[in-house]
């Protein structure tokens, strides 16, 4: 006799810190103290992740391919990890949180060329032309599908321009905050609306667009 067999998806979050950041910044801990919390049986990953565009895609792909299938990936990306965040969510299919996110970092990171210190990891590396061509070739201009992403902005960043957030991701559930900065002020106060986006059926999730 054959029977019917449920497949039960695991959750697996992964957490992709900005430039020249680390698992040890302010936002990253407090996702992953929220998430051990309130969600244990979802998988959370913040790696250190490798500072140059090349090297950092395939160690993700990688911790994405190593974890034990089958799971259900969710991406939280900030600044430049929001740029990193959007090419992994076209590339599985699946939902991303992006929080300030760079959207053109290779045009901002031309003032950054030469040598490079990550503040957390003493790391020196060298932010060159290939750099920069190596983060254009990850662009995505043509996003799949609008409800994939949630996308938070603070209008006083004082980083990026956050109109150019605003303008690519306007089709899909966006939240703009008055005043603010780049770290996104009072981040863990959003963390409810992150893993409702995330986990709960589609007619739960929050407005298209909403300004505070």
């Amino acid at each position: 006799m054959l029977c019917n067999m449920v497949l039960i998806m695991s959750r697996a979050v992964i957490y992709l810190h900005g430039f020249n950041s680390s698992p040890q910044s302010m936002k990253a801990m407090v996702t992953q103290q929220y998430f051990q919390q309130h969600f244990p049986e979802v998988s959370f990953y913040c790696p250190q992740i490798m500072s140059t565009p090349q090297d950092a895609v395939a160690q993700i792909t990688a911790l994405v391919e190593a974890i034990t299938s089958p799971h259900q990936y969710y991406f939280i990306g900030s600044s430049l990890g929001g740029y990193l965040a959007t090419y992994f969510a076209e590339k599985y299919g699946c939902k991303a949180v992006l929080i300030n996110p760079a959207v053109k970092p290779y045009e901002l990171l031309q003032e950054y060329l030469g040598e490079q210190t990550n503040p957390y990891t003493k790391e020196t590396y060298y932010v060159n032309e290939d750099f920069i061509d190596d983060l254009k070739v990850l662009e995505q201009n043509q996003l799949q599908d609008k409800d994939n992403y949630f996308v938070m902005v603070q209008t006083g960043d004082e980083v990026l321009d956050y109109r150019q957030a605003v303008a690519k991701y306007q089709n899909h559930h966006l939240l703009i905050q008055q005043g603010g900065d780049h770290s996104f002020i009072d981040y863990d106060k959003m963390l409810p609306q992150i893993t409702a986006f995330f986990f709960r059926e589609q007619k739960t999730q929050i407005p298209k667009v909403t300004t505070s």
